[in-house]
């Protein structure tokens, strides 16, 4: 690009500035170097190690009716040693509109103005989006961008009234877990490029504004519908979190509670009644809790995930509302985090693990803590059956904790393996090197990499430096076995559980005709037992047979999420008509991937299963979030 061109459209962005006009969605072929990824990140398009974006002071505006927010996004950055005054500022976006860009010398001064400056917009790839390019001036310390997201961004669910609780607000929630934040925010969106932030957002009056953030709200302000939010902790990207709806609060404890729309509130605060114990105990293995508060936001049923560790707010699906807390190991998953994930982070998605693995290992360390062993080694046991299904469906060149995700979403990274095959090799050196050794370990990793974020390589060494001090130390974990080869290596730890095996022994009776329906013994089982019960069957089971379990234990009309999964999969597969409405409208309430994936996938090994499938996800699609939508379209494309 020519000076000439960069100084006109310089020219024009002022006017955009001043005026509010829309602005340029400017391509060219002849961008600037890219520089280097961050740490090895081949999935953004910035330069954070040229330079680096320290804070982002947000305001969004929330409209609803254009299913769109109006954001301004002003950047801190810091040039990082030898780079030299002509690098732009590179930054991530996801059709995002741009509707002006402009720069400024110091942040010391709120009011000073913005220059305009000129920009390049790349053309989009299909992953990592459109690379935005500033070019700033030798004193410029700070960017402001005004945007507008698209209908379409990938973080963002917009859902109609219908598609609530209450039946009566609409809600917005956001989902930037692994590369989506670029779709709501213009930042450098890696993991490894930490930054703070402040917002203020504002949205149609009655609704209510939550964060991952510190609430500044003022109640005279929240009335007008604006609220205020703060971040002073550095954390990555994809932990920038937004919710608006119909919002209540209640207390759970001195720092802890929970939002949810008014009609669940009750139900979600006595299925969370424990999370002030789950802080306490993980604080007294592994240090203190470094966020402040801890609060829960149960969000409408179409959230994709079972939750998302966002800081300080954790968004958790509805489908672990069992009544009973028997599925509250997701919320220890989700509090784990902020040690494993939030306060260490993985520098890239190829460290996935780092986060995942440790963080699983960790939440099955608070439910032995507050629910007993042998509720641990249950969901360990079944954590294992996943784990071992996960490998069916994987190439062996993806059943690797260190996997290579280059030219691939980060999200075909997102399986089991990254947990539970993680989570088996700290529990392997756990039991090699004694809790308590490895306890202090971990202590000491969590202290010394405190809000930074690392990589496999960076962990290893620390590992070797800290906790394998010896060649027998060395040798009791084969770490290339588990980093780079596929499978489990020989001699991992496994988990075994006697009441699971108690289970298997009444299942195969059962089968086997020994044990008559009415004899099953099933008073006290717990989710656990009844998920492994269900997972006994074998592919084919007479008709008569479910017939008698389902009028003897109700497992059609179960409320508990996860048994009513197992139940549904085996109605599939065996044409149990009496399940087909249930399975309806399991699969039209329900968004979360893990569960409704496995259900259309099964529906799909048939000519009539595909037909109920594709009639079924007809309705259900428009309640579903994108990233569910992707993968189910996905599924039924493969199928076709």
């Amino acid at each position: 690009m020519s000076a000439t061109s960069e100084l006109l459209i310089g020219a024009m962005a002022f006017l955009w500035l001043v005026q509010g006009l829309p602005g340029p969605r400017l391509t060219s072929a002849s961008e600037a170097p890219a520089g280097p990824p961050a740490r090895g990140d081949v999935h953004t398009l910035g330069n954070p190690d040229q330079i680096r974006v320290t804070h982002v002071d947000l305001d969004l505006t929330v409209h609803f009716d254009r299913k769109e927010i109006a954001g301004v996004a002003i950047l801190d950055f810091e040039r990082q040693p030898g780079v030299g005054a002509d690098v732009p500022l590179m930054l991530d976006t996801r059709g995002l509109s741009i509707v002006a860009v402009g720069t400024r010398a110091s942040k010391a001064d709120p009011l000073g103005p913005f220059a305009p400056a000129p920009i390049q917009l790349a053309p989009a790839d299909p992953i990592l989006g459109s690379r935005l390019s500033i070019k700033l001036p030798p004193d410029a310390r700070q960017v402001r961008i005004e945007y507008r997201t698209a209908p379409t961004a990938g973080a963002l669910q917009w859902l109609e009234p219908a598609l609530t609780a209450g039946k009566a607000h609409p809600f917005l929630f956001t989902q930037s877990e692994a590369i989506h934040a670029r779709s709501w925010i213009p930042l450098q969106d890696s993991p490894g490029a930490r930054l703070t932030y402040s917002a203020v957002v504002r949205v149609p009056k009655g609704l209510t504004a939550v964060m991952a953030a510190d609430s500044l709200v003022k109640p005279e302000e929240a009335r007008e519908g604006v609220f205020r939010f703060a971040m002073p902790q550095p954390i990555p990207s994809y932990l920038i979190a937004l919710a608006v709806g119909d919002l209540a609060f209640q207390s759970l404890g001195p720092r802890t509670g929970v939002w949810a729309e008014p009609s669940v509130l009750k139900s979600s605060a006595h299925e969370f009644a424990d999370v002030e114990a789950m802080v306490a105990s993980i604080e007294k293995r592994f240090g203190p809790y470094r966020w402040g508060r801890y609060d829960i936001l149960v969000l409408p049923p179409s959230f994709p995930f079972g939750g998302m560790e966002n800081p300080k707010l954790t968004f958790a699906t509805p489908t672990i509302l069992a009544g009973d807390r028997s599925l509250v190991s997701l919320i220890a998953h989700e509090l784990a985090h902020s040690w494993s994930g939030n306060l260490v982070t993985n520098a890239t998605w190829r460290d996935f693990w780092l986060n995942e693995g440790f963080t699983t290992y960790l939440e099955r360390r608070i439910i032995e803590d507050l629910y007993g062993p042998d509720r641990a080694e249950m969901e360990s046991v079944l954590g294992l059956v996943e784990l071992h299904d996960e490998f069916k469906d994987v190439p062996p060149k993806d059943q690797v904790l260190h996997i290579d995700l280059t030219g691939r979403d980060p999200d075909d990274g997102m399986n089991r393996i990254p947990y539970e095959k993680g989570a088996l090799l700290l529990r392997t050196m756990e039991k090699k090197f004694g809790r308590d050794r490895f306890d202090n370990f971990l202590r000491s990793y969590f202290d010394r990499f405190a809000f930074h974020s690392i990589t496999t390589a960076d962990f290893t060494a620390y590992l070797k430096d800290h906790l394998l001090l010896g060649p027998d130390d060395a040798k009791a974990i084969d770490l290339g076995a588990w980093l780079d080869r596929p499978g489990l290596p020989a001699g991992f730890a496994e988990p075994k559980s006697a009441r699971l095996e108690a289970v298997d022994r009444t299942a195969k009776g059962w089968l086997d005709g020994a044990i008559a329906t009415d004899r099953i013994d099933a008073k006290d089982w717990s989710t656990h037992e009844w998920i492994r019960f269900l997972q006994a069957m074998p592919e084919k089971v007479l008709a008569a047979k479910l017939a008698e379990l389902d009028r003897r234990f109700g497992l059609t009309d179960r409320g508990n999420s996860e048994i009513a999964h197992q139940w549904l999969l085996i109605a599939i597969r065996n044409d149990y008509a009496p399940a087909s409405a249930r399975l309806k409208s399991y699969l039209t309430t329900i968004g979360r991937r893990k569960l409704v994936l496995p259900l259309y996938k099964a529906l799909l090994a048939t000519l009539a299963g595909r037909q109920q499938a594709e009639a079924i996800y007809a309705t259900a699609r428009p309640g579903y979030h994108p990233i569910t939508v992707d993968s189910v379209d996905r599924l039924m494309k493969g199928a076709k």
